[in-house]
């Protein structure tokens, strides 16, 4: 190898898939999306939430993705990487800490708060129906950002059922800056676009069905402190091995002559 020339690290996509579908499932497990999608799955029909949850997920993770895959062209790939294996190794001692403090109640817990919640949502959004029925005369005389926010709101409804809509609007708030979407980001700019989008779609497919079809069942069986340790040992192990690319095949470029 000539002086001056860096390893060029050998690009895995079944690697980066593999990675990819794993993060999301042990993050996704248990948590708030997947306890939304379960609730109001025993309410209306799976499909229409499926469909509704699957499409906010499609959308962030998309975005996500893109948002890594630009970040090596503003930052070096040796600096990517390095920041990649820092945020792995961080979430997974963080998990780790977590666990241990946890108690065995945090499914069901998560689960009661994720309700009363949505019970709030359709109490607001009944209130909401009410108000703009008994106030539809007098809307010309208000601001033209509430005039525009309830056409967008209305074309939105005639498109889309409103159930559909809500379930698409709290899975997209609920994942906006969580621990999965930040995995994305990274993963992303660490590897090739593609894999890491489709590997991240899977997981979070198999988190939503397993939500919809049986999601409170399994939240009163499986363990949240046990797929939160697994979690963070996985992260900690895919922390190291984007380190190692670090040091192996990328290290600092320097000029040598």
């Amino acid at each position: 190898m000539a002086a001056g020339e860096t390893l060029t690290p050998p690009k895995d996509d079944l690697q980066a898939l593999i990675m990819s579908f794993s993060v999301i499932l042990v993050s996704e497990i248990g948590d708030k999306t997947f306890f939304i999608a379960a609730i109001m799955a025993m309410k209306n029909s799976r499909m229409l939430i499926f469909s509704a949850a699957m499409g906010a997920l499609f959308v962030m993770t998309v975005l996500s993705a893109l948002v890594g895959h630009v970040a090596p062209l503003l930052l070096s790939k040796y600096y990517t990487q390095l920041l990649v294996s820092i945020l792995f190794l961080v979430f997974g001692v963080r998990m780790l800490k977590d666990a241990y403090s946890m108690t065995g109640n945090e499914g069901q817990e998560e689960m009661q708060e994720v309700a009363a919640e949505l019970d709030s949502k359709e109490a607001e959004l009944k209130a909401d129906l009410l108000e703009s029925g008994g106030t539809s005369t007098s809307a010309e005389h208000q601001p033209f950002w509430k005039r525009t926010a309830m056409g967008t709101k209305n074309l939105a409804q005639l498109l889309f059922s409103p159930v559909w809509l809500e379930a698409f609007v709290l899975t997209f708030l609920a994942e906006w800056g969580d621990r999965s979407q930040i995995a994305t980001v990274a993963l992303a700019g660490a590897e090739d676009f593609w894999p890491v989008t489709i590997g991240s779609l899977c997981g979070h497919a198999v988190c939503s069905s397993v939500a919809v079809i049986g999601g409170r069942m399994l939240a009163a069986r499986i363990s949240v402190k046990t797929v939160t340790v697994l979690g963070g040992v996985l992260f900690i192990i895919f922390g190291f091995l984007a380190f190692y690319e670090v040091v192996v095949y990328e290290g600092p470029k320097t000029e040598r002559r």
